[in-house]
């Protein structure tokens, strides 16, 4: 593997542990609990895919005349990944994005869905910017500052800064442990299908090749430029504060609701 490549993984390794070790994970004792974390975590969800888009328009042909790109299995990484996120096949066979498909997953549940609906609305329909309209919402600041720091990286136009932030920063760190919270419920009165199919197709879909090949890309758009590879593990070390910053955030909240029916 590449030596900066390297060189990034262990100056992160810490801020990888703190996250993988955040107590967050053991405010988990109930449905309620992952109502109120994926109420916050789907803004997270919704502004992967600008992410994404930021990648593929850069990364592959999406304008007239049509060029072939230099990199074809980058084309190839960066492609498949869309497919996937943008127009996978829901438990019921129905082509959704992932994003639609959290959704459905936090209407079975009986999540509040009306912050998330509100901001998108809010940009399809006038002229206010990302931030803007995350302040019409009433969303924790944890939430506010994690999808600014998205769309600050997406702005840039740098592609070495947009790539680290995919690489480094969304990392699936959820599935497994949120799997087995859903699996252990008793309740009868209520459906977690659509959920469980969501967390099995990303554990599904993160294969050995999209690491490397994410790893390839950060490499290939820095190549010998020590600034760029400087500019990275600084975009990477942010993006895991954020995310920390967004379960401590939530964590909070979950804590704020147990304390509210007397449950602590």
């Amino acid at each position: 593997m590449n030596s900066k490549i390297n060189f990034i993984e262990n100056e992160i390794a810490s801020l990888r542990k703190e996250l993988n070790a955040h107590s967050l994970y053991k405010n988990f004792e109930d449905i309620e609990d992952i109502k109120i974390f994926m109420e916050s975590h789907v803004f997270a969800v919704w502004d992967f895919m600008s992410l994404l888009k930021a990648l593929q328009i850069n990364l592959t042909s999406v304008s007239l005349p049509w060029f072939p790109k230099g990199n074809s299995n980058l084309v190839r990484f960066i492609n498949e990944i869309t497919l996937a996120e943008e127009s996978d096949l829901d438990k019921d066979g129905v082509v959704k994005s992932h994003f639609e498909m959290y959704l459905d997953a936090m209407k079975e549940m009986g999540a509040n869905t009306n912050e998330i609906n509100c901001f998108i609305d809010n940009l399809k329909s006038s002229s206010l910017s990302v931030s803007e309209s995350l302040e019409t919402t009433k969303v924790i600041n944890a939430v506010k500052d994690f999808v600014n720091f998205t769309f600050d990286i997406i702005s840039s136009k740098q592609l070495h800064k947009i790539a680290s932030a995919f690489t480094f920063g969304r990392e699936d760190v959820i599935p497994d442990m949120f799997l087995n919270i859903v699996n252990k419920s008793s309740s009868e009165d209520k459906n977690y299908d659509s959920f469980i199919y969501y967390l099995n197709r990303h554990i599904e879909l993160d294969g050995d090749e999209h690491g490397p090949l994410s790893l390839q890309m950060v490499s290939e758009l820095c190549g010998d430029n020590e600034q760029k590879w400087d500019e990275v593990l600084e975009v990477a070390k942010k993006s895991l504060e954020v995310r920390i910053n967004l379960w401590i955030g939530i964590e909070e909240e979950i804590l704020k609701g147990k304390t509210e029916i007397g449950l602590k």
